[in-house]
């Protein structure tokens, strides 16, 4: 089986709101603060955003950025931005990212800002998100139609572990992949990183009129916030970081530290399983549990089943369909079902699982979130490419992961990465963040896609880190609406009052 790229995805489900019945809010333009920018690069920062009526209380607008930023000069792409004005009494913009990398920040909180963020927050502050380039309305890589994605995604041959023909058969779809998007995307693919990105976001803070840069990153979004504050330390001003990516980490550091914790939350996830009266394991302990699911993967490799709508069901589809439960532990009595009803021979509701996990409709993939994954991630670290590197690490994963008799890609790496067409542009390193004010970091023990390490490392890597954990299940820990959490965010974002640490749950 294909192992999907181990990137960091924030499994956050936006319910579009409805803007019936609203009087449009007339447009408001803003008024740029340029101090300290240099002469080139204020076409840019000193760009005045346009903001107009988009419906539900929203307003939306689109800025303006060099394709290159070492050459503002040249070719310009668009960025979507979207804004929910405060409620209440304003102290500020507050920008927010939602992970992926690859995730709508637009779509995001133009479906979720009251369900998510608290009135606090609401009341407070003009929420502004937007689509990093790359992604969503903001010229999206684009690099497979329907059909080439599932199978891209989801191929899984039956061919020997280690096998010549194995090898080439992987390494060829990474290297046909790379090719399509490079053919598609065009001169955008080399520019969609997030060193690229985070220059936009210093940019749409300025343009906003906001001397500092107040942000709520999740997942991914917490890379583009640490990278942020390395680079424009003094410019933060009240930043936390939910479900932490270590920028310290190699690709295979992350991807080993990934398979230990999808291997973790699947153990806990069979233990509560196993406690249900409708546990389709029961009469096992977790081991057994454990072995019953890898065998099912296997037998899928070799015996597809076929969903009502004719895909195949095969093992990558099932793998897929658990990390995608395993999540939010909200989803475990989803995933009971699906197995249960697997094991009947039924794999519709496997398959939905997995359709959630890669965003893929009906009709479809609603976005470009897979794609945008891969653009980024390629461009943001070396990946590993010496055989014997490889190998080692191939062992290690695969001592790492319980399921790991279902897999047969361990010593492969990442060939999409290890063959972009691009060159990469960032690099592993530690975050310094001179200059910074403290920052809070959100971590939760249990998070199988951004391991509570990584949030202990980076609140250390920061000057005046602070560590807020949440005891418990799945991936960021504000959703969860713990006060003991929540309420320390909203004080400090309100009032500045910075928390001490603390565990919480």
């Amino acid at each position: 089986m294909r192992r999907l790229l181990a990137a960091v995805v924030a499994g956050l489900t936006a319910v579009l709101l409805a803007g019936c019945g609203l009087v449009p809010a007339p447009d408001t333009t803003s008024t740029p603060d340029v101090r300290g920018v240099e002469s080139s690069l204020r076409p840019f920062y000193g760009q005045r955003i346009v903001w107009k009526d988009c419906g539900g209380g929203f307003r939306c607008a689109t800025a303006r950025a060099p394709l290159d930023w070492s050459q503002p000069g040249g070719a310009r792409i668009s960025l979507a931005l979207t804004m929910r004005p405060a409620s209440g009494q304003r102290i500020g913009t507050l920008f927010t990212n939602p992970g992926g990398p690859g995730a709508s920040g637009v779509d995001f909180l133009r479906g979720s800002a009251k369900a998510f963020y608290d009135q606090a927050l609401l009341d407070h502050y003009d929420l502004v998100a937007w689509d990093p380039r790359g992604v969503g309305a903001s010229h999206p890589v684009d690099c497979y139609g329907t059909k080439q994605l599932d199978e891209f995604l989801f191929s899984d041959p039956d061919l020997p572990e280690g096998s010549a023909a194995l090898r080439k058969d992987v390494v060829d779809d990474g290297i046909a992949f790379g090719r399509a998007c490079l053919a598609k995307t065009g001169p955008l693919l080399a520019h969609v990183g997030t060193e690229d990105t985070i220059q936009d976001l210093d940019m749409l803070r300025a343009a906003s009129g906001e001397a500092k840069l107040d942000y709520f990153g999740f997942s991914y979004g917490t890379y583009i916030g640490a990278l942020y504050a390395d680079r424009f330390g003094p410019r933060v001003g009240r930043m936390v970081l939910d479900g932490a990516v270590d920028p310290s980490l190699s690709t295979f550091q992350e991807s080993l530290a990934n398979t230990k914790a999808f291997g973790a939350a699947l153990k806990a996830y069979l233990a509560s399983c196993l406690r249900q009266a409708d546990c389709p394991f029961a009469g096992s302990d977790v081991d057994g549990a454990v072995d019953r699911v890898a065998t099912l993967l296997v037998s899928l490799r070799t015996s597809p089943l076929r969903a009502s709508d004719g895909r195949e069901v095969n093992s990558a589809v099932l793998r897929t369909a658990i990390d995608a439960a395993l999540y939010d532990e909200g989803a475990w009595p989803a995933l009971t079902a699906a197995l249960t009803d697997l094991l009947r021979g039924r794999p519709d509701a496997v398959q939905s699982l997995a359709d959630s996990y890669v965003d893929r409709g009906p009709k479809g993939y609603t976005d470009n979130l897979f794609e945008a994954i891969y653009a980024v991630n390629c461009l943001d670290k070396p990946a590993t490419t010496d055989p014997a590197a490889l190998r080692e690490e191939g062992e290690q994963l695969d001592a790492a992961d319980p399921l790991r008799a279902a897999d047969n890609t361990d010593a492969l790496g990442d060939p999409v990465c290890a063959n972009w067409p691009v060159p990469v542009q960032g690099e592993v390193r530690r975050v310094t963040a001179k200059g910074a004010p403290p920052i809070v970091v959100l971590g939760t023990t249990g998070d199988p896609a951004t391991p509570y390490a990584w949030a202990r490392s980076l609140a250390g890597q920061l000057p005046g880190g602070v560590l807020l954990t949440l005891r418990g299940e799945g991936h960021t820990a504000y959703r969860n609406r713990v006060p003991c959490i929540n309420e320390r965010v909203d004080r400090f974002f309100v009032s500045g009052a910075v928390p001490s640490a603390i565990t919480c749950g």
